[in-house]
């Protein structure tokens, strides 16, 4: 009987990262709407390596590109196995250090059945000539280009600085005085009161606070739109998106009375759970905004929009290969529908606040911009900067654009937009 052939070490993984490429790059899928699949088999450690490996292609995936092409003789497809293969052995060599022989030895059995050969020499040829990366990273050109057009030259700079690493962890604390007192102890700093940030850890489970529900991660953009409600006093508030929980928990911890709306049931069991163990209480209604029948109208609104996340990229880089303009035009209609809805919703002289984490103008100010000419019962109501993080001021009509490069010295910020609303009496 024939031996049966020893598994290569750290392959699983690979196959994984393969996987889970093959899904951004030719499916268009999230990462995160993979990775239980993927990654079913692995244990959590090679399961956050294959994570690892497929973050780090997708943050320097046209640096990468422009090394493959470099050495062959005509160019591979963009989303041939061969060329997926190269680029997650050249991100592990330059990236992540691992030694080649060992990235190498893992990437050529994903190759069964194919040009192993072709592989193996485009690896060696760029190995043997000491190739390294470019700093900071490329933006894919059709990015740039877009971003270019909406926001400049500065802000092109600032995203390729921020998308070079992952961001650093930010945590808002849920009795906001006690904020100083937890950065000493989690060795942060604060940006705006009732916030810590810290360097990016291992298993966040493990520090102090956050089994007894002293605080929760969030953004510190993301942060912003429920702050601008202020103290909630007993009031009604719909959360619309509301899961994961961040907003909920900010809202019900600034005594909202929340109404947490959201029509994942999966994501829905993600709010539960935080919401038991921040000691916190909101009503969980499992409906999307459309279907939501209540004869209740509230106090504020809260909609954070579902859009393209091209804001989150710094975390989320395979948005970037993702998200097209057709994308963003879909995204956009949505929108303004579900803005329309959530204004309905608001009783006289409430507050709706509107918010996308979107570098898309179409998908912030442009939603605004056509929501006030069409509404005239609705006017801006302008955020002061007492309310906006260190660093961050509102623009000339009162709203909130965070943007890359705002914040670097103090690790950046994701790219958000976020309208304040009231509604009082017609203009017209």
């Amino acid at each position: 009987m024939a031996d049966t052939p020893t598994p290569t070490p750290g392959l699983g993984v690979r196959r994984a990262a393969l996987r889970l490429l093959d899904a951004i790059l030719r499916r268009g899928l999230p990462l995160e709407a993979e990775i239980a699949s993927a990654t079913r088999d692995l244990s959590a450690i090679d399961r956050a390596q294959a994570i690892a490996i497929a973050g780090e292609v997708c943050r320097h995936l046209p640096d990468l590109d422009a090394l493959i092409d470099s050495v062959t003789r005509q160019p591979l497809a963009h989303d041939v196995k061969v060329r997926m293969v190269l680029r997650i052995a050249l991100a592990q060599i330059l990236l992540l250090k691992t030694p080649a022989h060992a990235a190498i030895a893992t990437a050529l059995p994903l190759l069964e059945r194919g040009p192993r050969r072709l592989a193996h020499g485009v690896l060696g040829n760029l190995v043997r000539s000491g190739v390294t990366l470019p700093s900071p990273p490329q933006l894919p050109a059709d990015v740039a280009a877009r971003w270019g057009d909406a926001w400049g030259t500065d802000m092109l700079n600032g995203a390729a600085d921020a998308i070079a690493s992952p961001p650093p962890l930010d945590l808002v604390i849920k009795t906001p005085a006690d904020a100083p007192d937890w950065a000493v102890r989690l060795g942060g700093t604060s940006l705006m009161a009732g916030h810590v940030r810290m360097p990016r850890t291992g298993d966040i489970t493990h520090l102090p606070g956050f089994a007894d529900g002293h605080w929760w991660v969030q953004d510190l953009a993301a942060a912003i739109p429920a702050r601008l409600l202020g103290a909630g006093a007993g009031r009604s508030v719909l959360d619309i998106g509301a899961a994961p929980g961040g907003k909920t928990m900010q809202l019900a911890a600034a005594g909202w009375q929340v109404t947490a709306l959201d029509p994942s049931e999966r994501r829905l069991g993600m709010l539960r759970a935080n919401l038991q163990r921040t000691h916190l209480v909101a009503d969980i209604v499992h409906s999307s905004l459309a279907k939501y029948r209540t004869d209740s109208l509230f106090d504020a609104v809260l909609l954070d929009a579902p859009c393209s996340a091209t804001g989150i990229f710094r975390r989320h880089p395979d948005v970037l290969h993702r998200v097209d303009g057709h994308d963003i035009a879909n995204r956009a209609a949505m929108q303004r529908e579900m803005l329309a809805d959530a204004a309905r919703r608001v009783r006289a002289d409430g507050t709706l606040i509107y918010a996308v984490c979107s570098l898309e103008p179409q998908e912030g100010e442009v939603q605004i911009d056509q929501f006030l000419a069409e509404n005239a019962d609705w006017q801006i109501a302008p955020v002061t900067p007492d309310c906006l993080p260190i660093g961050i001021a509102p623009d000339a009509r009162g709203c909130v654009r965070t943007l890359p490069g705002q914040c670097a010295q103090t690790g950046g910020i994701d790219g958000f937009f976020i309208a304040r609303l009231r509604r009082g009496q017609s203009v017209s």
